[in-house]
């Protein structure tokens, strides 16, 4: 009997798997404990014993292939696994994990994508949509717009591109722009102050470079108006009359209004109501303002005074040509004989051209009706001789057609 259990006994430290075996009246579980060895040359196939340890090491990363106070094991030592222990339970069986199940492979989730050199079939290709590349250089912002939502938005609101394309450094400065970040705040801040929403496209053809300028600084210029008593609707006159004003400094704008107060001896209403009617004033330089008033007082000999009265009555006397100045003022005076006082109390005459004075002075002059002064019958003032159209002149001023009067314009 001895000799069977002998027998048993090495039949059970062979197996790589244990089962359970049954007693007449107990049931045998399976429990690892610490004295079972298998050869890495024999028994469980070396390359799944590191795979099995690979699994448990990332289930438990506190988990280590050799005891702690073990040495580390080298190619053809011995690989120590946990042991069997037997432990009797009544009535209860409990199965063993499967080693198959601790092998399952991983499963890759992200499927690799197509190399970059792999042959495409003829219909493959033809699917494939490139879109047009944009020309490093190009003379016209044309070839821009199908591709730039601001130039496209830019020319849904009416900027003529063709004008702008044509100034310098202007189409490098709108291809760099952003719609939302760059236009958008600031067409909406034009519309809070008064600038028509039909009227928004002609002020940026007219002045892009407000969409670079800051939208806090642009808020203080208006502010800035607004303190000098212009209301909203003097700000958007001046600003559809000259849309740069809003490029311009808060100082500069208060050293240009303190210069016509000063240089011209005006109120604050009168000096408001000159850059209103006349925002250029603003905006323009200031140098031929200057030369202008220089002629006017020095070679056309007008007083101060009367140079502020015909200024507030027809404010591009300032911004004129000096040479029209002169010669127009030297046809009415020394020609036509008008004295200064009549000449300052109708400045309108600055407006007309030239020519168009000459030919209805000589007209009237051949009719025997050139008469300009007040007291003498027959009167002509200068504003009906410079402002009125032909047919009426011809008829209220003449006596005459205006065949009769196209007639004499052809023998001059």
């Amino acid at each position: 009997m001895s000799s069977v259990l002998r027998c048993i006994c090495c039949r059970w430290s062979s197996m790589r798997i244990s089962g359970l075996v049954f007693s007449s009246n107990k049931t045998m579980k399976v429990i690892p404990v610490a004295s079972y060895t298998l050869q890495s040359r024999t028994g469980v196939h070396p390359h799944r014993c590191s795979l099995l340890q690979s699994q448990r090491r990332l289930r438990n990363p506190g988990f280590s292939s050799s005891a702690p106070d073990s040495p580390p094991s080298r190619e053809g030592d011995a690989v120590h696994f946990t042991p069997l222990q037997y432990t009797d339970y009544d009535h209860e069986t409990t199965e063993l994990p499967r080693l198959d199940d601790e092998l399952q492979p991983f499963v890759f989730n992200d499927v690799p994508s197509q190399s970059p050199f792999q042959d495409l079939s003829e219909e493959e290709a033809f699917r494939i949509e490139v879109s047009p590349l944009l020309p490093p250089t190009s003379f016209t912002l044309r070839d821009y717009v199908d591709r730039s939502e601001t130039l496209t938005k830019l020319v849904l609101l009416g900027v003529d591109l063709s004008k702008l394309e044509r100034r310098p450094n202007v189409a490098n400065m709108l291809l760099r722009l952003d719609f939302d970040r760059d236009v958008k705040e600031r067409l909406l801040f034009l519309k809070d102050v008064g600038v028509e929403k039909d009227f928004l496209g002609a002020f940026l053809t007219r002045n892009p470079f407000v969409l670079t300028e800051n939208i806090e600084n642009l808020q203080k210029r208006v502010q800035y108006l607004q303190s000098q008593k212009f209301n909203k609707e003097a700000i958007s006159r001046m600003l559809s009359a000259a849309p740069y004003l809003l490029n311009f400094s808060v100082e500069r704008l208060d050293n240009r209004l303190g210069f016509y107060q000063k240089e011209l001896q005006l109120s604050k209403q009168k000096t408001r109501d000159l850059v209103t009617r006349l925002p250029k004033l603003l905006t323009n330089s200031l140098e031929p303002v200057k030369e202008n008033l220089k002629v006017c007082r020095i070679e056309l000999g007008f007083r101060d005074n009367e140079i502020q009265h015909m200024v507030t009555r027809v404010p591009k006397l300032l911004l004129a040509s000096k040479s029209k100045l002169t010669r127009l003022f030297d046809y009415l005076h020394n020609t036509m004989g008008i004295p200064h006082h009549l000449i300052t109390k109708f400045p309108q005459v600055f407006n007309a051209k030239f020519l168009r004075v000459k030919d209805r002075h000589l007209f009237l002059e051949h009719l025997g009706r050139a008469q300009y002064d007040p007291s003498q019958p027959n009167y002509v003032s200068l504003e009906n001789l410079a402002v009125l159209p032909d047919d009426v002149f011809c008829v209220t001023l003449a006596k005459a057609t205006l065949l009769d009067f196209e007639t004499f314009q052809k023998m001059l």
